[in-house]
């Protein structure tokens, strides 16, 4: 029956198959160059300077977007964004209050405002032209952004998403995400948080929820590479 059907992807695996529709249960058989776009999350000077393990971070992101740009794979920066004070609102102002640590408006200033240093991406992950870079004031990548409408339009199925924080912005983002339909590949490594704890959190709520893959640099670059061969009909 066509519930009950298996069919070979790329001589990887068998994917099962439902109603015309291929259902991925691993990385390996969710990946498909054409179907796949990464995902930087606020990989920004002003926040990878908060955390311990910044540097750490940038590496393991490094990594992952250097596989990428040689696969091809299509790439979308997130930074978020802080608007001037006389704009920036009740949800801003908020926020920057309890970021920020002060009892008033008065001593508030905005971390994140476009041209400033904490705004821009980390120079060891600098944004070629072939690569989108989004602006956002929200912690989802998707909530004001043209992030969703862009991947639907190039046929994007699948998001890999690598960058900080766990649990403040990348949670939401992969929630949201696969509410919209996209099958999102959480890189655990090459994610970080401001806090271990609410980041170990932030993996156990997703894994319950089964809404995400899981995955490591190690074996997402192997997989995009040997996506890659296997595309070009590389020995």
């Amino acid at each position: 029956s066509e519930q009950s059907q298996y069919t070979p992807v790329q001589g990887r695996t068998t994917m099962k198959r439902a109603y015309g529709l291929e259902i991925p249960e691993s990385v390996e058989e969710a990946i498909d160059l054409d179907r796949t776009a990464l995902l930087v999350y606020d990989m920004q000077v002003g926040i990878l300077r908060q955390l311990r393990h910044g540097g750490e971070i940038i590496t393991k992101v490094a990594d992952v977007l250097a596989v990428a740009r040689e696969v091809g794979l299509r790439t979308c920066f997130l930074r978020h964004t802080s608007l001037p004070k006389n704009l920036m609102g009740v949800f801003q102002m908020r926020q920057a209050l309890a970021w920020q640590r002060k009892a008033s408006m008065d001593d508030v200033h905005p971390w994140f405002l476009p041209g400033s240093d904490a705004h821009a991406v980390v120079p060891e992950l600098a944004p070629r032209d072939t690569e989108a870079v989004f602006d956002k004031i929200g912690m989802s990548a998707f909530e004001g952004t043209p992030l969703d409408t862009a991947l639907r339009d190039c046929g994007v199925r699948i998001f890999v998403i690598v960058g900080v924080a766990i649990e403040i912005g990348i949670e939401p983002t992969i929630r949201q995400g696969a509410d919209l339909g996209y099958i999102p590949v959480v890189v655990e490594d090459a994610c970080g948080a401001g806090d271990d704890d609410a980041g170990k959190r932030a993996l156990a709520s997703l894994r319950y929820m089964g809404d995400a893959m899981f995955t490591s640099v190690s074996e997402i670059t192997t997989l995009l590479r040997r996506a890659h061969r296997n595309q070009s009909g590389a020995p």
